[in-house]
């Protein structure tokens, strides 16, 4: 019986160390198993069901807030004074986005268009579309200023045409009009005379290009041969470069496309992405970890070289002709129109920029840019972008609309598009990849644990009954000499 009783002991401790080695080959064999599922998951095939339904038609409610500059001394303006304004706003959008025309090459590429739509949202908005609002006229001052070199004749006959079409220095507007368009005697003169001279055909509005409409052919990597490359940007209207700026760096379309990102980062990866809005790639950086609702995350915000002048920060030298630093010219993508983005309420830009307008009070919280990130996965948990429209004015002679304007960069409205994953979006995701890698986990070292705990107590029973052996042959032993 005791020889039995040995046997089984014995037996408990090879368990042990068989519980123990699995559980050390768990610690090895577990991370790849949960990396190779990700990969699985995270390469763009109509296959995976879940996460291609996900890319095609972001599933994540995606909003525009909208708020507008007011100006409030429009008359004073024209004598030369700073230029006071009033936020108003949100001005609410819902944006629905849908691609289509999606089609999959040999070479692991994808195409498609992005369609979007946008639907206001009274209950969210401090506002209507029936509100009203004075902003510059960037049909009159934008072109003053594009036209400050040609002759005084020419001018005084653009003058004489604003005149002509009752169209003054600024425009007061409903939101709704400003927003998607309002029906103009000179957009029509321009359209009809001029062709190609404005961005639009149609009504003019600050967003009327925006709706039902796409942000061009994209191809994308689909990351089935090399998942480092998933949805990064192979070429944009067939283009691999852009002929906009000064120097071939900054005409490179890096990055994705501004919606996911490959799998397995780190602190030190930052996130590349082509903004056709912007007419630019762009890179923010990260900033520090965190967490929504248990799943662990990393923050990137905008680095204060993104909209720097090519003083400030030399790389940015291609996107000049630059003024000061904090603002983007994009006029080389917008017909010429003196046209300038940069983070709202100007926003980690030079200081001088906020001394010539009355009204603005930029902080991080508020006008910071951000995308909270997944960084086992690249797919963004919680995102706000937010940017800002801004137009250089100034008096130009013989323009007499633009009347005494001193120089000055006008904010004219500042956006923030919006969204965070919710609802069972975020079940299935904290189980997938925060319940399960975590129950891995805990089980590679409960065997571990389990395992070492057997071989400890099946040594102590292997010794007792070596040592309860040893005792009973003495006494035997001892009998049998007496």
């Amino acid at each position: 019986m005791a020889v039995n009783k040995y046997k089984v002991a014995v037996g408990f401790m090879v368990a042990g160390v068989l519980t123990v080695v699995f559980g050390t080959v768990l610690t090895f064999v577990g991370p790849l198993i949960i990396d190779d599922q990700i990969v699985k998951n995270t390469v763009i095939d109509p296959k995976n069901s879940v996460s291609y339904t996900m890319w095609k038609d972001i599933p994540v409610p995606f909003y525009m807030s909208v708020y507008f500059f007011n100006v409030l001394n429009p008359k004073e303006i024209l004598k030369g004074e700073k230029p006071m304004v009033e936020q108003r706003g949100p001005y609410v959008y819902r944006k629905r986005c849908q691609k289509d025309n999606v089609t999959f090459h040999p070479n692991n590429t994808v195409s498609y268009k992005e369609y979007r739509r946008y639907y206001f949202e009274p209950s969210m908005s401090a506002g209507n579309e029936s509100d009203i609002i004075t902003i510059p006229n960037m049909l009159v001052l934008g072109a003053a200023v594009m036209m400050e070199n040609l002759p005084f004749a020419v001018r005084l006959m653009i003058s004489t045409t604003f005149k002509t079409f009752k169209e003054g220095p600024f425009l007061t507007k409903t939101v709704e009009e400003l927003m998607w368009g309002y029906d103009s005697k000179l957009v029509e003169f321009l359209n009809k005379y001029l062709p190609g001279t404005l961005p639009s055909t149609g009504k003019f509005g600050l967003f009327a290009d925006f709706n039902n409409s796409n942000t061009g052919l994209f191809t994308i990597f689909t990351g089935q041969d090399d998942i480092r490359k998933v949805h990064k940007v192979d070429s944009w209207n067939g283009l691999t470069e852009l002929n906009y700026w000064r120097t071939p760096q900054s005409n490179m379309i890096n990055g994705t496309a501004g919606q996911m990102w490959p799998p397995f980062m780190t602190k030190e990866t930052t996130l590349p992405f082509y903004s056709p809005d912007a007419c630019r790639s762009m890179e923010l950086v990260y900033q520090r970890p965190g967490e929504m609702r248990g799943i662990p995350l990393y923050r990137y915000v905008a680095p204060k070289t993104l909209f720097a002048n090519g003083t400030d920060y030399a790389p940015n030298e291609g996107f000049c002709p630059c003024r000061q630093s904090g603002i983007l010219n994009v006029s080389s993508c917008r017909h010429n129109s003196p046209v300038f983005i940069s983070h709202p309420h100007f926003f980690n830009a030079d200081p001088v920029l906020l001394d010539t307008v009355l009204g603005l009070s930029p902080n991080e919280e508020e006008h910071g840019l951000f995308i909270d990130i997944h960084p086992q996965t690249g797919v963004p948990l919680n995102v706000s972008i937010r940017l800002q429209l801004n137009l250089y004015m100034k008096r130009v002679s013989g323009i007499t609309e633009t009347g005494k304007i001193s120089e000055v960069v006008m904010p004219m409205i500042w956006f923030e598009e919006s969204g965070y994953i919710d609802g069972p979006i975020v079940d299935t995701f904290h189980t997938n990849l925060v319940v399960l890698p975590a129950v891995m986990e805990y089980m590679q070292y409960g065997f571990i644990a389990l395992g070492l705990a057997t071989i400890v107590i099946a040594a102590l029973v292997r010794h007792r009954l070596k040592v309860t052996s040893t005792s009973t042959s003495c006494v035997s032993k001892t009998l049998f000499i007496q």
